[in-house]
């Protein structure tokens, strides 16, 4: 009897051990993975040797499967398509003592500077050029998060992309997604439909919420990003539940999910790399998670465009430079209630700026002029040389103009300890030899001189960046009052088109 007993068990053992190995490799097989090659630059350990973790999480409105053209449309002529676009993206920065976390959106319409890239399975490159923060995609994961890292400052080490239907899985795979919207809403381009008050949506519903951007906010994709932050600040709430990581079938199903729905970088290429994230992401209350929106203002050049705003730089800086957005209570800190009383700014369109080549790089002058221009600044400063060669970057103010002063180099990433006040009216900012090439002053982080870099300003870096933590349940999406959609030819807002639409049904039905 005993060796009958000791055999089923040793049967048993080898058994559970293949189906273990079976189950792990499945999981492996699932996942589709991208190098990096550094295009994001690399996080620096604190003084205990922890290294913060930062990732860009993209949501592509790619339609290359007969899935995501069903989910998505738009292939009826097309057919299947090759290229994508990121129309989410989400800076996630995961503190280095894994305290807290910052999770900043880019809306996909800012305009910024593109760099040389070549996407190794396509083979398609760009040499730069000036555009739609999105597009960069469509050269592959790596030069999208080049181009956030270019635009941010912010070391990049992974990158996590879902398509349509990765949603849909996800978003299933949980169990479904607890959301409230502040009236009815229809929104006639992502087909989504609810009624006012709490809905758990499932599937093509879920994708239809995070998609939406004309049944939120101005209807525009600054609107949406915050309805995708009360979305994944629900998620987070969900995941840490009990019973969601404890029942071995949810456990399946999302990991399952998670593997077939994703393409991440190579650092994050295999199960036990992807769960060892989640172990680190798990580690943060979510009353320490604060979701933002960087900080935009309207494209000069085109309103249907917006470009880097005030108080971004200082955001960035704070992700950059590892600071949190919250007490150690979890209360907002100063910084996080002052969305509500956002420090007074002059907007760039009333500011001009004078520059100065004082490096000896030609055109030095224009190229920074005109990138001032691009981020909404009056073009009536003058440009030219130097009196003198400079060694330091300077940026001279008239009395009274230290706000317009504080603007201008929160805008070009110039430390204040760069400013100084002159006599004579008007902005004068003279490039030195410490900024020969690039659009933003190099941030060497403090690390030449063994000195800290200085502390951002917290309050600046929330100020109309929608600073909210992923435990406010009680958080409605604002429904759109503006007429954003159109029902049978005519203009109306998302809850006149709910009412106008009776013979459409809900989207949680």
């Amino acid at each position: 009897m005993l060796k009958i007993a000791a055999i089923c068990l040793s049967a048993l053992i080898v058994v559970t051990a293949g189906v273990g190995w079976w189950f792990y490799d499945h999981l492996n097989g699932n996942i589709n993975s991208v190098a990096l090659d550094g295009r994001g630059g690399s996080e620096t350990a604190d003084e205990f040797g922890r290294t913060p973790i930062n990732i860009l999480v993209m949501g592509s409105d790619g339609r290359t499967s007969a899935a995501d053209c069903e989910l998505g449309g738009g292939c009826s002529k097309t057919g299947i398509q090759k290229g994508s676009n990121a129309d989410v993206e989400m800076v996630v920065h995961i503190a280095a003592d894994r305290s807290n976390a910052t999770i900043m959106s880019i809306p996909r319409d800012t305009m910024t500077d593109i760099p040389a890239c070549t996407d190794k399975e396509t083979g398609r490159s760009t040499p730069g050029y000036y555009g739609q923060i999105n597009s960069a995609l469509q050269y592959g994961p790596a030069c999208q998060v080049a181009t956030v890292h270019q635009l941010t400052g912010i070391p990049i080490d992974h990158f996590i992309k879902l398509d349509f239907s990765g949603v849909v899985q996800m978003s299933d795979a949980v169990g479904g997604v607890s959301v409230c919207v502040s009236d009815d809403v229809y929104d006639t381009y992502s087909h989504l439909k609810l009624s006012k008050g709490e809905h758990t949506l499932k599937g093509e519903a879920a994708l239809q919420f995070v998609r939406s951007r004309h049944g939120f906010g101005d209807g525009s994709d600054l609107g949406r990003t915050v309805s995708q932050h009360i979305f994944l600040s629900a998620v987070m709430r969900k995941f840490k539940s009990a019973g969601t990581l404890t029942d071995p079938s949810k456990v399946y199903a999302l990991a399952d999910a998670a593997t077939k729905a994703l393409t991440v970088d190579e650092g994050l290429g295999s199960v036990k790399k992807l769960v060892s994230l989640a172990a680190q992401v798990n580690k943060v209350p979510t009353r320490r998670m604060t979701f933002t929106t960087m900080q935009t203002t309207p494209d000069p050049n085109n309103k249907e465009r917006v470009v880097v705003g005030p108080g971004a730089k200082e955001l960035f800086a704070t992700i950059a430079h590892d600071q949190s957005l919250t007490t150690g209570s979890g209360k907002k800190s100063a910084a996080a209630s002052a969305t509500a009383t956002p420090t007074a700014t002059v907007p760039p369109s009333q500011i001009a700026v004078t520059v100065q080549n004082g490096t000896g790089v030609t055109g030095r002058a224009a190229t920074v002029a005109n990138a001032l221009t691009r981020q909404g600044f009056a073009s009536g400063g003058a440009t030219g040389n130097a009196p003198s060669p400079a060694s330091s970057t300077t940026l001279t103010y008239g009395p009274g103009q230290k706000a317009e002063a504080q603007t201008v180099a929160e805008a070009l990433g110039l430390p204040s300890s760069h400013l100084q006040q002159g006599s004579t009216a008007g902005l004068v900012l003279v490039i030195g030899s410490d900024w020969t090439d690039g659009t933003s002053y190099p941030d060497d982080g403090g690390q030449d001189d063994g000195t800290a870099p200085a502390p951002a300003d917290t309050e600046a870096a929330v100020a109309d960046a929608h600073a909210q933590t992923a435990d406010q349940d009680k958080t409605c999406a604002e429904v759109s009052t503006y007429k954003t959609v159109s029902l049978n030819g005519v203009a109306m807002t998302p809850s006149q088109a709910y009412a106008a639409a009776r013979d459409v049904p809900d989207s949680d039905e």
